[in-house]
């Protein structure tokens, strides 16, 4: 996609860009969510898989909201509560900073199984919630029973892993999520891409900073460990994915604009792949957030 594009979409008409964008983001869920229902009996176990900053929680959301409006009950829940505890060596490492946080290792496929099995046989189970203030698994105290016809959305990033859940092929619809688009850029004589990553790391910097009161440095920084996790333990899986969502949405860079600074000397002396992402901002006009609607994708990132 053009940057020049989007920057005279939103100097011309931002409102009417905004809804087009959305339109045709909320046709895709709409598609998705067709499709899945049309297999819900054979397979009623859906997983979402996609890199950090991918959009996977409100996309799974989106999907239940349609499966639901449709009349198909459908409930999601999040990997992150299978996460293990942490052991003493773990924590050691953690705090040496050596812990490999990426890994499928950190989730209990062992229990993640066992809980599909028995609530696809009709049992009740306690859905674990993970506190990642002390590292370990808590209950919840949130029980679920599996009625005939409803459907189940496990979302993470080890979700398309197959050391999870061996030989559940049979029984699930798998879904890919992640920023596809790249953003063509610069001179006439210079064109360049902005790779997808990059928009993915606008969207962690400013969640990060917001939810978890990271500085944008420190997001910054653990940016290669990040990229790293994923070409080792999520890009070998995807091909396993039954649909693939390019969940970019035309407009959020102009958004992102507003809430990042116009640069970050520091960390892009240390990180020069950095100043691309500035480069492009500074080319885009700012867009105000209250443009954005409620429901967008995007308030997974922004906020309310």
């Amino acid at each position: 996609m053009q940057l020049e594009e989007i920057r005279q979409k939103i100097l011309n008409a931002p409102e009417a860009f905004v809804r087009e964008c959305e339109a045709d983001f909320s046709a895709r869920i709409d598609a998705l969510a067709n499709a899945v229902a049309k297999e819900r009996d054979q397979r009623p176990v859906i997983l979402l898989s996609g890199p950090s900053g991918s959009g996977k929680t409100t996309t799974a959301n989106l999907i239940e909201a349609r499966l639901d409006a449709r009349g198909h009950e459908t409930h999601v829940i999040s990997l992150d509560n299978y996460f293990r505890n942490f052991t003493a060596e773990d924590q050691a490492l953690f705090d040496r900073n050596e812990l490999d946080l990426e890994s499928p290792a950190r989730v209990d496929g062992d229990l993640l199984s066992q809980q599909i099995e028995d609530l696809m046989k009709g049992r009740t189970v306690e859905i674990p919630r993970y506190d990642f203030t002390t590292n370990s698994r808590v209950k919840s105290g949130k029980t679920l029973r599996l009625r005939p016809g409803e459907l189940l959305v496990f979302e993470g990033i080890h979700a398309l892993n197959p050391s999870l859940l061996a030989s559940s092929d049979d029984y699930t619809s798998r879904i890919y999520v992640s920023v596809r688009t790249r953003i063509e850029h610069g001179a006439a004589d210079d064109r360049r891409l902005l790779h997808p990553s990059k928009v993915r790391l606008a969207r962690r910097m400013i969640r990060d900073h917001r939810e978890r009161g990271r500085s944008l440095s420190t997001v910054v920084d653990i940016y290669d460990s990040v990229e790293r996790g994923e070409n080792l333990y999520i890009m070998p899986h995807k091909h396993r994915a039954d649909y693939d969502v390019d969940n970019f949405i035309p407009y959020e860079l102009c958004l992102y604009k507003g809430f990042l600074p116009a640069s970050l000397p520091e960390d892009e002396a240390k990180h020069p792949w950095l100043s691309e992402l500035f480069e492009v901002l500074g080319e885009l006009p700012v867009l105000d957030p209250a443009t954005v609607p409620p429901h967008s994708l995007l308030r997974e990132f922004v906020g309310e």
